[in-house]
Formats: structure tokens, sequence, C-alpha cells
């Protein structure tokens, strides 16, 4: 490949990222949006992060069966009481983390 192929490439890798950002931020920019749409669209990071977080936790990786006693879901537990009840974020990570860390130790 010549050096405008690769210069093509990256150009258009670019675009195709940038423009589905950039279209509707233009676009919406200066319109008054419906509640609803507004309330619904703010209920969409949640329900990515579950459908990240809900195989990990509740289901064994192999077979995905339904596993509730993994070391992931035990540590959630307090980690998510710790988050609810402090609102730090930083606090969460490291409580989360370091509730991971001793629950290897213990499993070995």
């Amino acid at each position: 490949m010549s050096f405008f192929d690769y210069l093509f490439l990256f150009g258009g890798m670019g675009l195709v990222t940038y423009l589905p950002r950039w279209l509707p931020l233009v676009y919406l920019a200066h319109r008054q949006l419906p509640k609803w749409l507004i309330d619904w669209l703010s209920m969409i990071p949640v329900a990515i992060l579950c459908a990240l977080l809900a195989p990990i936790l509740f289901t064994d990786q192999a077979a995905r069966s339904l596993e509730l006693g993994k070391p992931e879901f035990l540590v959630a537990i307090p980690t998510l009481l710790f988050a609810v009840k402090t609102k730090s974020l930083g606090g969460t990570v490291l409580v989360g983390m370091g509730l991971y860390w001793l629950s290897g130790f213990l499993s070995i």
C-alpha cells in the first residue's frame, strides 16, 4: 500500500467514527426534545451497563447457566452497597478492586 492509500484509509476511518457523533449533535443542538425522549435517553447508559455486567455476574462462561455463587457476584453486592451509601465513584472502584483481590486469596 502506498502513502496515499494509508492516508485515505485513516481519513475514512476518522469520517466513519466522527460523523455518527457529529450529525445528531448538530441536528439536535437547537431543538427542544420532548420530556419522554429525554427520560428514555437517560436510561440508555444503565441498560448498556446491565447488559455488559449481567452475563459476567450471573452466568457460567462455558455453559451459560445461572450461577449465583461466583466471586464476581459476591464481590458486587458489598461494592454496590458501598456505592449507594457513599456515592463515591473512586471509593467504589477501590472497594470493588480490593474485595475482588481478596476473593482471589480466599478461593485458593
